[in-house]
């Protein structure tokens, strides 16, 4: 599928992004317990090469929801970049399986910031640059920010009756970002990709080319489990809460105990499970 660039705000010095789209499901057939064949669908997994500058980065497997947002989110998790602005295109080509990443000045240092490797937990092998403590020192977040019980049953309530690639083909992860500036959550944003490390830097993408029009506190919902790197990027967001309806590692808990986040795991129905900072919760409200 061919990339249509799309203007950015010129003001805002935002890069331009192509627009390439590409199915997220195929169909295919399976013999059941009784010997039928049965039609279904599939999510597709794609490999996507990331290019920054013509120099090979990585290669994301992803089902392609927003390549753009992705590549974006991934870059700035990593610590590769510090601003948009820094970036002059990001442009997908699904029919080469590429991003090409155009700056505007080059990443400084990229060969030796991109030396050590670092694969992590996330369905689909995610990796991550560098020493991963290493990107907690500094990071601490507003003390003030609280939730209510009654807010988090609503995420939760508004996460199942969500429309899903999950619910008509599964094997994907979702992630959802939230607003709490009010009584009843506002949910920003939706995806779904083949591992939740690719979800939540897609939105990481998405809420930096929008951070002048989203209003916080934010939470962010995943359907995977609380491991360091989800907790590390939510809290790179500026995000205080993560909420999850799986449990928590041991690492997950320990930088959201040194960062200031309030990790909810087992999340389901209106039971609920606060591993960390319960005092960002709002009993009863």
């Amino acid at each position: 599928m061919s990339a249509v660039l799309c203007a950015a705000d010129d003001a805002l010095a935002l890069p331009r992004l192509s627009q390439a789209r590409t199915p997220f499901t195929c169909q295919i057939e399976a013999m059941d317990e009784n010997g039928q064949l049965r039609t279904l669908a599939i999510p597709v997994e794609r490999a996507l090469t990331v290019y920054v500058d013509k120099r090979e980065l990585i290669t994301l497997m992803t089902l392609g929801a927003r390549p753009e947002w992705l590549v974006l989110g991934y870059l700035r998790n990593q610590g590769l970049i510090s601003s948009a602005a820094q970036l002059d295109s990001i442009t997908v080509d699904w029919e080469v399986g590429a991003a090409a990443v155009k700056t505007r000045s080059g990443v400084e240092a990229i060969e030796e910031r991109t030396a050590q490797r670092v694969v992590t937990t996330g369905c689909g092998q995610g990796s991550v640059f560098g020493g991963l403590m290493d990107q907690v020192q500094g990071l601490r977040l507003a003390e003030s920010a609280r939730i209510s019980q009654a807010q988090i049953h609503s995420l939760v309530e508004t996460i199942r009756l969500s429309e899903s690639t999950y619910k008509s083909a599964g094997s994907v992860h979702a992630c959802a970002l939230f607003s709490l500036s009010t009584a009843q959550p506002e949910m920003l944003l939706f995806i779904e990709d083949v591992g939740r490390h690719n979800a939540v830097d897609t939105i990481a993408g998405w809420s930096w080319l929008n951070s002048q029009s989203v209003a916080g506190p934010l939470a962010l919902y995943t359907t995977g489990r609380l491991t360091s790197e989800m907790v590390i990027k939510a809290a790179q967001m500026g995000v205080p809460f993560v909420i999850s309806r799986s449990g928590i590692t041991q690492m997950g808990h320990q930088v959201a105990q040194t960062v200031g986040l309030c990790a909810i795991g087992r999340a389901l129905n209106r039971r609920y499970l606060c591993f960390s900072h319960p005092q960002r919760l709002l009993q009863g409200g």
